[in-house]
């Protein structure tokens, strides 16, 4: 399933972009790709485009709170280059890679109240199949929430029944990846206390050290 910022699967969705592209002309307001290195050993799913970030950047998770909790964390296990998503002008800093991992999301368009539709999540299946097909044996996928979680277990053809979601939970799938569970970084999520920095980065300590070249 090849992906395209020209993609309208989805009506609602796709109209959705249209208005917020008259309202925000400066933002990219179009589906989002994936960002990082394709076929490396740690793959992110998340939900989908936030308004004011990816939406506006064109990068997931770059311009709001969860993607500043996220590149913070993985630059601080080695997964990025820099803790900093964007430059001085606010906009996708050009500089930063990610040479250990690749970001995505279960939905690549932005969702009116961040709400994706079950049919819209299955229309997106396909490009979330394609980027696990692209992961060697023994690599790890993070699920940022429930939808995330699900979205990787259909896309593998997994019984969600079981592989039960919960935060720092860790599955084996019968293909030889790793699924790991965090909630998802979200601004409400922190600001509840649900999730905390110690808990986001504590998962991500633990894909590092399941990452590690095991000794001969």
């Amino acid at each position: 399933m090849a992906f395209s910022t020209d993609c309208r699967l989805c009506p609602r969705l796709a109209g959705f972009l249209d208005q917020v592209r008259v309202e925000h002309p400066d933002y990219h307001a179009l589906p989002v790709s994936s960002f990082g290195k394709t076929g490396g050993r740690f793959l992110i799913v998340g939900l989908a485009p936030g308004m004011h970030g990816a939406n506006r950047t064109g990068r997931p998770f770059t311009g709001d709170f969860a993607g500043n909790l996220l590149y913070g964390s993985l630059h601080k296990y080695g997964f990025a280059s820099s803790a900093e998503p964007l430059d001085a002008a606010g906009n996708a800093n050009p500089a930063l890679s990610l040479p250990n991992c690749r970001i995505t999301n279960a939905v690549r368009c932005l969702p009116p109240q961040n709400k994706p539709e079950p049919g819209e999540i299955r229309n997106c299946n396909g490009f979330v199949a394609e980027e696990l097909s692209l992961l060697p044996k023994g690599s790890a996928i993070m699920a940022l929430g429930t939808i995330a979680h699900q979205a990787v277990l259909t896309a593998l053809q997994l019984r969600k029944s079981s592989y039960e979601f919960g935060h720092g939970a860790r599955h084996t799938l019968p293909n030889g990846q790793t699924l790991f569970d965090s909630y998802h970084c979200s601004r409400y999520n922190t600001q509840t206390k649900r999730l905390t920095t110690a808990m986001f980065e504590a998962v991500i300590a633990e894909i590092a050290m399941h990452l590690q070249p095991q000794p001969a």
